[in-house]
C-alpha cells in the first residue's frame, strides 16, 4: 500500500500566507517572515537616519507594530508593502517630530534616470575612483529632501519598483515617480559638483 505524501503548495510558504497563519495564532510562522525582511528593513531606516541608535528603535517599534495589528492584516495586501508603509508611517512620524517633511512639485513629465555606475569598473583607477565617488554619494543622500531620500533608497536599494513605493508612502504614481527622478539628478549633481571641488576632474 503506497503511502500518502501530503503535497507542500507554495502558496503555503509566501509572505502573506505566512503572515495569515501568525495572525490566526501560529506563533511559528512569524520567525520566516522575520529573518527574511530584518535586514532590508534596518538598512532602510540607517540609509534614511544616519543614526544606528534611532535606526535600531524605528527597526523594534516597527515590529512591534506588525505584531500588534497581525489580527487586521489582508492577504489581499502583499506583505512587503504592508511592512514598509508601517515603517514609512514611522519614519515621518519621526521626521515631523524633528522637522517639517519637504515636499517636491510632481506634476513634472516621467523621464529616464540616470545611471552612476561607471563602464570600466575591472580598471583599478575605474575602481579607485568608484570607491571615492561612493563616499560623495552617501555623503549626498544625507543632503536630500526626505521624500527623495526615500523613494531613493526604496528603488536603488531595495529594489521596489515605482508602484509600490507609491503605495507605500501613500502618494500618487506620478508623484513617486518624479520623486525618484529628481533624487537622481541632485545626486548627480552632488557628486560631480563635490568630485570637481576636490580637484578631480
Amino acid at each position: 500500500m503506497a503511502l500518502a505524501i501530503p503535497q507542500i503548495h507554495a502558496h503555503e510558504h509566501t509572505d502573506e500566507h505566512l503572515m495569515q497563519r501568525y495572525a490566526k495564532g501560529d506563533s511559528k510562522a512569524f520567525e520566516p517572515l522575520y529573518l527574511k525582511h530584518k535586514g532590508a528593513l534596518y538598512r532602510y531606516f540607517v540609509r534614511q537616519l544616519g543614526d544606528k541608535q534611532l535606526a535600531e528603535d524605528l527597526y523594534q517599534e516597527t515590529w512591534s507594530r506588525v505584531i500588534r495589528a497581525a489580527a487586521n492584516y489582508e492577504a489581499s495586501a502583499k506583505f512587503n508593502t504592508w511592512l514598509y508603509r508601517i515603517a514609512h508611517n514611522l519614519l515621518i512620524d519621526h521626521v515631523r517630530a524633528v522637522k517639517p517633511v519637504d515636499l517636491v512639485g510632481h506634476d513634472e513629465e516621467d523621464a529616464g534616470l540616470e545611471v552612476f555606475a561607471g563602464k570600466e569598473q575591472d580598471k583599478p583607477d575605474v575602481q579607485w575612483q568608484e570607491a571615492q565617488k561612493g563616499l560623495l554619494l552617501k555623503a549626498c543622500i544625507g543632503l536630500l529632501p526626505q521624500v527623495q531620500k526615500e523613494a531613493f533608497i526604496l528603488n536603488i536599494e531595495m529594489g521596489f519598483t515605482a508602484a509600490v513605493i507609491s503605495d507605500i508612502a501613500g502618494v500618487t504614481l506620478e508623484a513617486t515617480k518624479s520623486r525618484i527622478r529628481y533624487a537622481y539628478q541632485s545626486l548627480k549633481d552632488c557628486v560631480n559638483a563635490k568630485w570637481q571641488e576636490a580637484g578631480h576632474e
